[in-house]
């Protein structure tokens, strides 16, 4: 819930105001809780996020130019959910970029960070064991988030948590699924075993890997949407 008070001028706040409707609908696009389709009116946005229709029509219009929301002339404003080829772009993407993001992890993450990164994947295998999956899913947030910052690039870490965003319905899918929990932890140990030893080659390979096997995990347990 966000309270609408403006400055005399109505623009310092009124942008954060606008960025904060934003990040707030867009998230909650990504987490599914509007359909693909979905109409979004700005009066009624407006009284669940406590706000006035001006930051609610900024917001849209920046998802409308991310492409989560399609305006259409005259009728309104409809979300567009990431759909199979988005996914596939999406991941595409993610693991070349996280296997950059591993090599440069292993080449320049503080041995600091790497013990933060381990303490997230014994907490990851604590909740795991407990089948206590929304902890999982956030160790698993966590540690991803964790080597992007090891890899020393503002710019990539920027890009890949976008990205993590995006798939953010498919991850919780994959990490209830226990077999393949089990397996991404094992992938991540092996992960955070070749950045520890200073090995860019093998964590680069390792983490790309890893990005793939997530999608085709996915994709084998939804035939139905891949065909």
């Amino acid at each position: 819930m966000f309270i609408d008070h403006l400055t005399e001028d109505g623009t310092a706040h009124s942008h954060s105001l606008s960025e904060k409707i934003y990040q707030a609908l867009r998230s909650d696009i990504l987490a599914g809780h509007y359909k693909d389709g979905e109409e979004l009116r700005e009066n009624t946005l407006a009284k669940v996020y406590g706000v006035s229709r001006t930051p609610v029509r900024e917001a849209i219009r920046q998802l409308a130019l991310e492409g989560l929301v399609e305006t259409i002339p005259n009728k309104g404003a409809f979300v567009n959910n990431i759909h199979l080829k988005d996914i596939k772009d999406v991941y595409a993407m993610r693991s070349r970029l996280e296997g950059l993001a591993a090599r440069w992890a292993a080449e320049k993450m503080s041995d600091r960070q790497i013990e933060a990164l381990e303490e997230i994947l014994y907490m990851s295998e604590y909740y795991r064991k407990k089948a206590l999956w929304e902890q999982v899913y956030m160790c698993d947030n966590k540690f991803h988030e964790m080597f992007y910052e090891g890899s020393g690039s503002s710019m990539l870490e920027h890009v890949l948590k976008m990205f993590h965003e995006y798939v953010q319905q498919l991850r919780k899918t994959n990490l209830t699924d226990e077999k393949r929990a089990e397996a991404s932890f094992k992938e991540h140990q092996a992960m955070v075993d070749a950045i520890k030893a200073r090995k860019p080659d093998e964590a680069e390979r390792l983490a790309t890997r890893h990005i793939q096997k997530t999608l085709e995990n996915w994709m084998a347990r939804h035939p139905d949407q891949t065909a």
